[in-house]
Order: structure tokens, then sequence, then C-alpha cells
């Protein structure tokens, strides 16, 4: 690309949607494939039109773009070393229509937040993939998504109603409007004429059309999707289902409107283990007929590695494998009685097979969950296992049902002769649709030449089985050389024209779907070097996206992991380059909220890394002061609430001003001291040793002297560590520590506050800056003043900050291992879970007294404790129609970090501050906003402008 290109490129899109940093062109390189390639520019999408320009300009100049989403698909679809356009950013609007029955997506949507949005409505998408909690409308519509329980008649192309499309031309088409046609036949003849001839030659041709029919009976995403010829008469509907699974190499998805289906949220599920791979497939046919809607398969090596889970069910543990194969079976009914009566039918039909080992439907929650576990965790449990610097490699192909026997039972053979002795095969056995796994090192030649000698071997066996070398992972790079083979001459030949029809100059992801080159899945291969322990295991699968804070502001876990990556592989120069940028992109604005441990498929706690690079970074001085604070609490927070009292005078343009001009001269390192407020923040609150007992019943004890332990059981039912950050950040009401105290004395129940407490605090404040030295003093004296008080664990301890809850409750990572020991015998629980299962039995509510309508924002601490739906059943309490945003998500505060970077949390609530200022555009203002987490409610309170207030400051206020 020269400087004229990038002109163009820069006009095309706005110079601010346009970049060609390094550290933003090597974030975006990497997708969830084993192929890399580094893009020249990055465009950030905003519009239809702004990407309809793009093209133009790119088409002019010759000039190749590829489209990227989350990332997510295997098969090297999302990279280039050209233009590559991001479009998860800014496209990402959900549209209900027909009350339900419809959703109108742009191309960033997750898929989870499109269900999430339609579960109201009793609806879902039909298209069900793994990656559905990261995966996106445009990559569910380019790669014609499928999954577990979609089969062939719930895919994205089955279930397609319209498409906005934006062609290489610049031409805009909307497929839903009735003179679709008619524009397209206007704006682009050729393309009309073109597909209507291939059309018409199809369907006259009786042998091509009976090898489209077969090839798209069964799961099939190799190729263009040539049976929209068959299936559609005019040639712009059939050039919409022709974009379905082209892998953006067609043109742009600016919008999907996909019909949907019915949720079912009622299931049965069932676990047949079976003694040859032969009595297990020849019960998929009975299973299926009886009304199964999943049917998942597990060869023997997956089940000695399912064994090896402690969550398998106790039936898989307890066979001895050997050839064994098993099925996972479910059922789903919309509701309870429909599923009863599924189950009576599907009953017999288990207990007339020949099964190694008893099985039984159950619906019970865990006992369903183990059973999936074995499932889920096939993939984790080889990726994450898997050497250090291999790739985790994971295959999709698709055979008639009656070669699936013999298929299983060769490709059992051909994964252990090329070495893939690890390898586990399993799958959507109801569709014939096998996945497998592999660990190739694709920086050593030989293994290398091995990966391909075995690629030969399996596109004989799909290809001799007449099956599809892709089912639902794409067509991509890997399979691009294969696609001649498998369609014959003829039909490849009919693709290459869909392709100079639709793409004349080629420039849409040259490379991918169709390619030539006998080698061109040997090319581009990415390498894995090892960069930390911790993060050696990821697969770049994308998961952890959407759930990162900072995703819109700078990096997400993966990418964090990206750069670390291709700063260990980089020469002198470019190291230096990315290192520069790495502090800020990737250590000071993550918000180490530790939510990606939670999407990881292999666990890995990239919030937990960076906190250990934040730790590297303080000198010992640094260190030191963190312990002297750690030391002298009170004295510090009293400086603090002191300092909030001086600002508080200060007008707030003022005090933005001057905090703005002094980050500006401080360095990189000093900015991660001095944070950046004005107007919101908010003054001193009332230090926790002045906290008012409503009455003498709520004592505030001191830890008695000697083992005493024994003689405080009487006296309280819990001890209340209120959180300091309560103490330092003033709300508008009473505040949750107030609120905790008041609500206990109205249900009968006592508490101990340390007497101390002053001098005390969960520590979490010093892991996150990397302040071990501190996070140690801290929790070494808050075990000591704690321990008695609990009665030796007996006597639950209760913070009212979710985020100090959670660090309550990881202290012995910074105690001594005999301090540790103790510490692990005490409950730690927070206030809203102990308000739902203590004070709410205990207390009168009022239903006439409930706000009508509450606005909830959940935590990140209370995802990790286990506590979002103690939060809601507080909520419910105190409002008749609680509220969480379907995009609600961690609001990127994370202590002082949004106060050090307000951008981190303006990313973070973006999403969720539009849908509320939407939702009240509609019905006006909510009643009452909460949350369970001061810091947390300061930065909704920021994003939204509405007052968030702790969850049990409303339900003390309705229970006066």
């Amino acid at each position: 690309m020269n400087t004229d290109d990038l002109r163009a490129l820069r006009a095309a899109a706005g110079e601010d949607h346009v970049s060609t940093a390094v550290v933003d062109r090597v974030k975006l390189a990497h997708d969830a494939s084993h192929y890399l390639l580094t893009p020249r520019a990055v465009v950030t999408a905003t519009s239809a039109e702004q990407v309809a320009a793009v093209l133009a300009a790119a088409t002019r100049a010759g000039l190749p773009v590829t489209f990227r989403s989350a990332g997510t698909s295997l098969s090297g679809q999302g990279v280039t070393d050209e233009v590559l356009v991001d479009v998860r950013r800014h496209l990402a609007a959900v549209e209900v229509l027909d009350g339900g029955a419809r959703v109108r997506c742009q191309p960033g949507a997750v898929l989870r937040r499109v269900n999430a949005t339609l579960a109201p409505y009793g609806r879902r998408l039909g298209p069900d993939p793994a990656s559905e909690a990261a995966c996106t409308i445009g990559g569910v519509v380019a790669n014609n998504s499928s999954g577990m329980t979609s089969g062939t008649t719930a895919t994205a192309y089955r279930t397609l109603e319209s498409l906005v499309l934006v062609l290489p031309s610049g031409t805009v088409l909307d497929t839903a409007r009735p003179d679709a046609d008619a524009l397209l036949r206007a704006r682009e003849p050729a393309l009309h004429r073109g597909l209507a001839r291939l059309r018409d030659r199809l369907r006259g041709d009786a042998t091509l059309r009976g090898t489209i029919e077969h090839q798209f009976s069964m799961k099939n995403t190799m190729g263009y999707a040539l049976n929209a010829f068959l299936d559609h008469d005019e040639p712009a509907q059939i050039l919409a289902h022709l974009v379905v699974g082209s892998e953006g190499t067609l043109g742009f998805v600016a919008e999907a409107t996909l019909r949907t289906v019915p949720a079912l949220p009622h299931a049965a599920t069932a676990l047949c283990v079976f003694d040859s791979i032969e009595r297990a497939t020849d019960a998929i046919a009975p299973l299926t007929a009886a009304g199964a809607v999943a049917v998942e398969l597990l060869d023997a090596a997956s089940l000695r590695v399912a064994q090896r889970d402690p969550r398998a069910a106790e039936v898989m543990r307890a066979v001895a494998v050997k050839r064994h194969t098993a099925l996972l079976v479910e059922l789903q009914a919309a509701d309870a009685e429909v599923l009863a009566g599924a189950t009576a039918r599907m009953t017999p039909v288990l207990a007339g097979l020949e099964l190694a080992a008893p099985a039984a439907l159950t619906r019970d929650a865990t006992a369903r969950g183990r059973m999936w576990a074995v499932r889920k965790g096939l993939y984790t449990a080889v990726a994450g296992a898997r050497p250090a610097g291999t790739t985790a490699l994971l295959e999709d192909v698709v055979v008639p049902p009656a070669a699936l026997p013999a298929t299983v039972a060769a490709l059992g053979r051909l994964l252990p002769r090329h070495g893939y002795d690890d390898a586990v095969i399993f799958g959507h056995a109801k569709d014939a649709n096998l996945h497998f796994m592999i660990n190739p090192r694709l920086d050593d030649p030989t293994a290398v030449a091995t990966y391909a000698a075995f690629t030969e071997d399996l596109v004989d066996l799909v290809l001799g089985a007449d099956g599809s070398l892709k089912a639902e992972h794409g067509t991509g790079r890997i399979m691009a050389p294969f696609v001649r083979r498998q369609y014959g001459d003829a039909l490849h030949e009919v693709m290459r024209e869909v392709k100079a029809l639709c793409d004349p100059a080629g420039v849409l992801a040259p490379g991918v779907v169709l390619d030539d080159d006998p080698h061109a899945h040997l090319r581009h291969l990415k390498t894995v070097p090892p960069a930390h322990p911790e993060v050696d295991r990821c697969v770049e699968c994308g998961y952890c996206e959407p759930v990162c804070p900072s995703r819109n502001t700078t990096t997400t876990p993966r990418q964090r992991i990206v750069l670390m990556r291709e700063m260990v592989a980089a020469g002198p120069e470019l190291r230096a380059e990315l290192a520069a940028a790495f502090d800020y992109q990737a250590v000071h604005t993550c918000a180490a909220d530790s939510l990606c441990v939670t999407a990881c498929p292999v666990a890995i706690d990239t919030g937990k890394v960076m906190k250990e690079l934040r730790a590297q970074d303080r000198r010992a001085p640094v260190q030191a002061a963190g312990a002297l604070a750690a030391e002298h609490w009170d004295a510090t927070t009293a400086a603090l609430r002191g300092a909030l009292a001086v600002a508080e005078a200060v007008p707030g343009p003022v005090l933005s001003a001057a905090t703005r001009a002094v980050r500006a001269v401080a360095g990189q390192t000093l900015r991660d001291w001095i944070p950046q407020v004005g107007r919101d923040l908010p003054g001193p609150a009332t230090p926790r040793s002045r906290l008012a007992p409503p009455r003498s019943q709520i004592a505030s004890l001191a830890a008695p002297p000697g083992d005493q332990t024994g003689n405080l059981a009487a006296e309280c039912d819990a001890v209340f560590f209120p959180a300091c950050i309560g103490s330092l950040f003033a709300g508008e009401g009473i505040g949750a520590a107030a609120a905790f105290l008041r609500l206990c004395e109205r249900a009968g129940l006592r508490v101990a506050v340390p007497e101390g407490i002053d001098t005390l605090c969960c520590g979490t404040v010093w892991e996150s800056k990397g302040l071990g030295e501190g996070a140690a003093v801290m929790a070494g004296k808050v075990a000591a003043e704690v321990w008695a008080l609990t009665d030796g664990g007996r006597r639950p301890l209760v913070c009212d900050a979710t985020s100090c809850t959670h660090g309550l409750a990881g202290l012995e990572r910074h105690l001594t291992p005999v301090a540790a020991q103790r510490w692990a015998q005490v409950h730690v629980v927070d206030a809203v879970t102990y308000a739902r299962e203590r004070v709410l039995p205990a207390l009168a509510v009022d239903p006439a007294r409930r706000l009508p309508t509450l606005a909830v924002h959940p935590t990140c601490s209370a995802v990790h404790l286990g506590a979002v739906e103690d939060l809601l059943a507080v909520a419910r309490a105190a409002a008749a129609d609680v509220t969480v945003p379907v995009s609600w998500g961690c609001c990127g505060t994370a202590g002082d970090r949004g106060m050090l970077h307000p951008e981190l949390t303006a990313g973070a609530t973006e999403a969720e501050a539009a849908e509320l200022a939407a939702a009240e555009r509609t019905a006006g203002a909510f009643a009452a906003y909460a949350s369970c987490n001061r810091t947390c409610e300061m930065g909704m309170s920021a994003a939204t402008g509405r007052p968030y207030r702790h969850v049990l400051e409303v339900l003390e206020e309705i229970t006066r």
C-alpha cells in the first residue's frame, strides 16, 4: 500500500478511523485460527455508507480488504496483510421485530447478546455455535453458522430473511425492499445478468444439480452456497444467500434480518455409553426419531480425557474405557409438561439400547451440568494441557450418516498414524458432523510436513465417504486449495464466476474460500512462542473479549497476550516499539477485574498477569510506601477524606482542568497515581468507626484478649467489615454500611464491627496496584483482628462492597502458610448474599411500598462471588420491576482505575448507558438505580447521569 492508497483510504473512511500504528495492526493480526498476517492498515467501520466508500476506493486502487469482527473463526478467514476492516466497535445494534419472530442486527452484535435480547420474547436465533459467547452476527452470516441443535434447518442460511449488503463497487443493496431485484439490475447489471445465467445453467444440468443437492443435504460450509441457485429465483435473493457462508469474499453484510426459533428452556439429558462405535451410531436414528434435539458423540479417546475431569458424571468415571463411545442425548421443550411427554417417549428407546452402563434422562441442573462438562470440557482439557509452543487446531468434517461409523473408525486410525496420539474425536452425531483436535508444532518444518501429509489423507478419507471437508468452521484458507477436489471442475468454475461477478477487481479477502495454490493452506502459519507461564495456554479464541471492560478503549485479554507473544518473537526495533505502547495499551488500562478467566476456555486470568507486571514496575521505595500506608491506613484514609473535602470546594471545571494539566506533564508512572477528576467526584464520607449503631444490640467489638473466641457466640450473628471505599466516597443516601446495620436491626440480627476497623482494608487496592508488601501487611492485620471475632470461622464475615468481599475471600494469597490455613476457615460473605439468606426472611416488606421500577448494575466481583442472583433477589424485594441491561458488564471503574483512566470507564459503560437511555426514552426514568459496590456506583453514575446507590440503601428506604 503506497502513500496515495493510504491517503485515499483515509479520505474514504475518515482520518480518525484509519490506523497504521504498529500496536493496532499487531493486536488485530491474530484471530482464533492458526494463520497470521499483519495488516498494513486498520479501518474502524462506522456505517454502511462509510464501508461503501472504503470498498469503492479499494476497488479503484486494487487494494485488498478483509473484514473482521469477533475474530473467533478457525479457518483463517479474518486475517490479511493489507487492509483490515474492524466492524465490531461501532456496528452492534439489535432490533427485535414482530414480537421476537424476527431480529435485525448489525454485524458487530454478539450472538449471546442477541439471544439475551430475544429471551423475554421466548425466542432465540437458530444458529448455536460453541462460540456464541463471543462470535458476532457478521461472522454467523459470513460463515453460515450452525451448531449443536441447528442441524441443516436452523442455520444462518435457512433463517435469513434479508441483508443490507455492500458490494465492492460501493453499491448498497437492501434485499428486504420489494424492488431489490430491480435495483440490483439497474445498479449492477452485469452481476444481475451473470447470476441469472448461472441459475439457469445449474438448474438445466441434472448432474450438477444432483451434486449440489447432495452436498447441501449435509451441513456444508465448503466453498460458496451454490444451493442458492436452486432455492431462489430472483438474482437479488440468490445473491443474498450466496453471501451467507462466503466469508467476506463477495461483499460486506452491514445488516442482517433473521427469523428466530422458539427458545426451549426446559431440558432433560442422558449420557449413553456403548462398548463400540457401531452400537453408538446404530442408536443415533432411533434417538433422533424419539425427539432428541442434540446427540453428541464422544469417542474412546474423548472418554479417557473426560474421565480425568472431576466434574464428570459417575456413569462415565465408572467405565473401563476400551473401544467405548458415548452419546450425550438431550431433549428440550418450551414447558415442563411438554418435556414430561418427550421424556416418556424417549425412556423406552433408552431402555432398548445395548449400553455398557445404565442411562436415564435427568432434569436435575447439577447432574445435567456434569454431563455437559464432559462434552464442553474436552476442548479445555486437550488445549490447556498441550505442550508449550504447540497449536490447538480444532477441525471439523461431515459425512453422510451411513458413513459415520466407518469414518470415526478410520479417523481414529489416521490420527495416531501421523503422530497425533492425544487427539480426541467428538461432534454432532445427529448430523454426522465430526470435530477433532490436534496439537502440531507449526514452527517445526518436520511437524508441518507431517501436518501436510495428514491433511492429504484426511481429504481422501472424507471425500471418499462423499462428505464435505467443512461442516461448520468455513473454508477459509485451510481448505481453499481443496474446493475444486470436493466439487469438481465444473462447480469450482461456477464458484470462480460468482467471485468474479461480485468482486471483479478481486479485492475482497484474496486467498480465502478459493485459492489455486495447492500449498496455500501451509502458508502464513502462526507460531506460538512462550511468553509467560500463565498465558502460554492461550488459544487466541477471543472468548474473553466481550467481557473485557477495555475492549473499546485499548486492548482485550487476547490482544494483551498477542502483544506479549509478538514482543518475544519480534526483532529489536519492533520489540521496542511494541514495548513502548504496551505499558498504556495493556498494563495500565487493564481493569484487572479478571472477568476474562470466567470466559476463557483454558482458565487464563490475564488481569492477574497485568497486576504482576505492575508489581514488577514498582521499585523498592514505592513498595515501602505502600507498606507504610497499610500500617497506618486510618491516617491514610483520613488524609484522603481531607483531600476530598478540599476538592469538593473547588469548582468542577477548575478541578478537572487542574488534574488534567498535572497528568499531562507527569510521566506514565506518575499518571498511574494521579487521578483525573471533576464535578462528579463525591465528597468525603463518614469514617467507619463513627457508624452509629441503631441500637445497642449491634455492637462494636474488639477482639478479646487471649484465646477466647468462643465467648462471642451469643453476642452477635455476624461480623461486619464495612468497606473503606464507603467511608471515603459519600453518596446521596446513608451509605451501604449504615443501611446494612439498620436492616440487620429490623431483622433482629446482631452484628459486630471490629473496633479497629479504620485501620483495616480488604487489601484489593494494594494488589491492584502491584504493591505486594502493602498487601501482605494489610492481610496480616485483618487476619489477626478478625479471626477471633468470627469465633474460629463459625460466624460469617460480611462486607458491604462486592469487590472488597472478593478481596477478603482471597486474603490467604498474602498470608503466611499458618495464617492462610486459618483464614481458609473464615466464611466470607457479601452483604447482598447475607441480606438474601438472613435478612429478607425476617424482614417485613410491604408490597405497597416497593418501587415501581429499578435498574440494576451487577458487578464483576458479584460474578466471581456467585452473588448476581442474590443481588437480583434483594432488588426484586425492593422493586416490582427490576431491569438488568442486556449489555451490562464491568464498568471499568476498578477502584481508582477509572479515575486514573476515565476513558476506560467511558468505553466500558458505553453500550450499557446507551441501552438504559433508550429504555428511558420509551418508558421514562427508572424510580431508582442500584448496584452493590461504591466505586461501581460512581462509575455508573458518571456514565449515565443517574444516581446509582447500593441496593441495600434502596431496600432500607422502603422498609422504614
